[in-house]
């Protein structure tokens, strides 16, 4: 490999972002010729992949500094310490600052992991370009002060923290003058962003601000949501507001009432027709995604029934389903467990019902002119997240307008009309 830094990111939107962070710190600290591994916690079989990853790249790169960071790692330090592939370990906290590669620099100690929940505020970073990317990430926020039973990411993450709004409208600034037509906001619970902040604003109303002070920002796209906790302004920017793309991926896990209230989640089954119903009598082109857990301790072949109903009464078309893993020290692994072949059966059913709508959709685009962000070669997504095949490469990071020709299951094909 070459005597940089190359960073392998698992896991969510907001991993993508602090691996732009961390390439910037260690280049900065001095490091070279280092493979960091910026880890996921959400799954056991995340972890497993990340394991898998490490002792693949050390074969590879015999030499290389190989350092595990993340939300795996800050939760199980000790899981990356004791494989002897793993030079240094770096919690959260650390991998996004210098202080983390000096450490990595100058010590033959294995570990620099704090106690996350010390942490009060999220630092600005001005992250100005994606390598390879057609849109940008920004992050809005960080952490959760929910305790759902299933889940250990505030454990690798830490209480919620918001960044200011000044600070987010300066990177986004900065952004899109460096060409990005597309800003993903992204954090843990961007929901709740905004209550530990002077003023307490609200997601939305930072929504607004950012759209008024950079009206050169083609297209805003929000990361997953909850339900319930949207706010007005929210509301009224999808009403009106064009460059809020139409595309809401809500944060459900299930779809029946027993089951959510033994995640300890703040909506129920009715909420989230509602949410649904609502977002659509104000942009009725709207789609919705949904993260779902399949085989949750306790959960019945009713309650199982009740979720995979939500997803034809929701319309949810671009679903993200978990077989359900459980976290040592979480609640929910004390559970009456589900046996993992139901767990795999239900993810799998859940996963057709979800394949049915998304065909569904993208058939319903024939016809239509699109609005393209161009990914790479002839790819690119739609304002409704839809993948679409161009009959021509187009420049990477560059909107065009499309025909749509004809779909498949999976994608839109269109043809590319003239400026």
């Amino acid at each position: 490999m070459t005597k940089g830094v190359s960073v392998v990111n698992f896991g969510c939107r907001l991993n993508s972002y602090e691996g732009e962070v961390i390439k910037q710190q260690a280049h900065e600290a001095g490091l070279e010729d280092a493979i960091i591994f910026n880890s996921c916690a959400v799954t056991s079989e995340a972890e497993r992949q990340v394991r898998q990853a490490i002792r693949k790249a050390r074969k590879a790169n015999p030499d290389a500094k190989i350092i595990v960071t993340g939300c795996s790692a800050q939760a199980h330090p000790e899981m990356y310490t004791g494989m002897e592939e793993v030079n240094h370990v770096l919690g959260n906290q650390e991998k996004l600052e210098k202080r983390g590669y000096e450490f990595v620099l100058a010590n033959t100690e294995k570990a620099l992991v704090n106690d996350i929940m010390s942490v009060k505020e999220t630092a600005s970073h001005m992250v100005t370009s994606f390598e390879g990317k057609a849109r940008a990430f920004v992050q809005v926020q960080n952490g959760c002060d929910h305790r759902c039973t299933f889940c250990i990411i505030p454990f690798g993450r830490g209480n919620s923290r918001s960044v200011p709004m000044g600070d987010i409208v300066k990177e986004v600034r900065a952004l899109v003058a460096n060409g990005f037509n597309e800003v993903v906001l992204t954090g843990v619970d961007i929901s709740d962003y905004g209550k530990d902040l002077p003023g307490a604003p609200t997601l939305g109303q930072m929504m607004k601000r950012l759209l008024a002070l950079v009206p050169d920002l083609p297209r805003l796209r929000l990361s997953s949501i909850d339900a319930v906790e949207v706010d007005n302004d929210i509301y009224e920017l999808l009403a009106v507001e064009p460059r809020l793309m139409p595309h809401i991926h809500i944060s459900l896990q299930a779809g029946d009432d027993m089951v959510l209230k033994r995640m300890k989640r703040r909506h129920l089954r009715q909420d989230a027709l509602d949410f649904v119903e609502k977002v659509r009598s104000l942009r009725p082109d709207v789609v919705f995604g949904a993260d779902i857990i399949a085989g949750f301790p306790t959960e019945t072949d009713e309650m199982f029934a009740n979720t995979l109903a939500l997803v034809d009464e929701a319309k949810l078309t671009y679903l993200h389903v978990f077989p359900y893993s459980a976290r040592t020290g979480t609640p929910a692994a004390k559970m009456p467990q589900v046996e993992k072949e139901i767990r795999k059966h239900r993810a799998a059913q859940l996963r057709v019902a979800g394949e049915k709508q998304l065909a569904t959709t993208l058939h319903s685009r024939i016809g239509r002119t699109e609005r393209v962000i161009v990914e790479k070669g002839n790819l690119g997504r739609t304002e409704h997240f839809a993948m679409i095949t161009l009959d021509r490469a187009c420049e990477p990071g560059s909107l065009v307008q499309a025909k749509v020709t004809s779909a498949d299951t999976t994608q839109l094909h269109g043809a590319v009309l003239a400026a």
